[in-house]
């Protein structure tokens, strides 16, 4: 032990990970929160954010939230985007903890507590949660198992979960250049670490590290190659492995946080010879089989549900109760007008899709039907204001195919609050 070191109460790999985000926290610490300032100032934001995990509850703020793994900030970042909420974040780095007190001080955030515990000893809190946020955390436990399981147990029972875990294909080059770190003995310091960045630019073309390295410029971070090349606890999911790992905990799917690259509908996907045989698979595994053509998923992001959650949030566009949906527009998408594709009036991009494929051309009338979203009307609404009369009946079809296209390409969130409350009145 070096000195000024203390004993790590945690044992074995748990230790080891411990005394590595000590040395090495990521991401980096920051000592601004403004932006989260002004998006705590944006209740459409929320609510689009709120729809993604409830679409059909109504919107409320005063949620219980828990960030398990907190790091440096996010749960800062939160509890300043979600001032109505009650904030708790947990991290067994001290130097994690350490930040984000810094921040709540700075800032104020009377909404966010934070403990220094493991998440496998979460009950400590004797708290249960609407929303549990856990991101990049439990693929660096020595038992993701027993951590997503002690997350289930203060889930409430309606409550919702953010989970990312890696990915294992678009991380193949990572793992080689882990075995490659491991071989030759190189380890977590900082003249390593450095000596390791100046070898990253000799990776032959070709490596399947390559396209990481130059779409990713955090790599030239000591903390993000670190955490990437020489953390010591690293595995990944494939969409079947996650699927059994959430179904072993006691958890169920509810949706991926963005949906376009992994379903047949979207993209290069929906133009291949064998989109027709996809499609008559089950959706687990169109996922599956998705990941396997698309081969560069360097991670998995999904909202998932207790098991025996009472009240499925659950889109659908069986029957006729979408058009009571009311279609909120992602932060994230810009309406494109120029060098158009052939009939396309303009074509819809969401900026968070890291695939070029997964762009949305619309045409003249469906233009129309996307420029009267505005947060407040019903598609039903949208169509009677937008559509003659005489044409409404004749083109429901047409439109229902459109709005769940914008939804299958993370165009739009859904509130369907609406309907759950007709439910309720008869």
């Amino acid at each position: 032990m070096r000195q000024g070191e203390q004993h790590s109460p945690f044992p074995g790999v748990a230790a080891e990970v411990q005394d590595f985000y000590e040395r090495y926290p990521y991401p980096r610490p920051i000592d601004s929160l403004e932006k989260y300032r002004l998006l705590g100032q944006d209740r459409q934001s929320r609510r689009v954010d709120y729809c993604l995990f409830w679409p059909v509850r109504p919107y409320r703020e005063d949620l219980s939230i828990l960030i398990a793994g907190c790091g440096t900030s996010q749960a800062a970042k939160h509890a300043m985007r979600w001032p109505a909420a009650q904030v708790i974040g947990i991290d067994f780095s001290t130097t994690s903890v350490r930040c984000t007190e810094e921040l709540k001080r700075k800032y104020n955030l009377n909404n966010l507590q934070v403990r220094q515990l493991p998440i496998d000893q979460v009950n400590d809190l004797a708290m249960s949660f609407d929303q549990i946020i856990c991101t990049g955390v439990l693929h660096h436990l020595a038992d993701p198992d027993a951590g997503l399981r002690a997350l289930r147990s203060v889930l409430k029972p309606d409550g919702a979960m953010h989970l990312m875990v890696y990915a294992p294909y678009g991380r193949a080059g990572i793992y080689m250049l882990q075995e490659f770190c491991r071989r030759i003995g190189i380890h977590a310091n900082d003249g390593e670490i450095q000596d390791l960045i100046a070898a990253l630019p000799a990776i032959p073309p070709g490596h399947p590290l390559e396209n990481l390295l130059r779409e990713s410029p955090d790599f030239r971070q000591e903390a993000a190659l670190a955490d990437a090349l020489l953390n010591p606890q690293d595995r990944s999911y494939s969409v079947p492995q996650l699927f059994d790992f959430i179904e072993k905990a006691g958890l169920t799917f509810g949706r991926w946080i963005k949906q376009a690259p992994y379903t047949p509908h979207c993209g290069v996907i929906a133009k291949i010879p064998q989109t027709a045989r996809l499609a008559q698979l089950s959706s687990a595994e169109q996922y599956a089989a998705v990941e396997l053509f698309r081969g560069t998923m360097i991670r998995h992001s999904m909202v998932a549900y207790r098991n025996d959650c009472p009240d499925p949030q659950r889109v659908t566009f069986a029957g006729d109760t979408w058009l009571r949906y009311v279609p909120l527009r992602m932060p994230d998408t810009i309406c494109v007008q120029e060098r158009l594709p052939p009939g396309a009036a303009s074509v819809l991009i969401n900026q968070t899709h890291a695939y070029r494929d997964l762009i949305m051309p619309i045409d003249s009338t469906e233009k129309r039907f996307f420029d009267a979203i505005d947060g407040r009307a019903s598609i039903g609404g949208i169509v009677e204001s937008t559509l003659p009369s005489s044409q409404t009946k004749s083109q429901l079809d047409a439109v229902r195919t459109f709005f769940e296209k914008l939804w299958w390409y993370d165009q739009v969130a859904f509130d369907a609050s609406l309907c759950r409350a007709r439910k309720e009145d008869t």
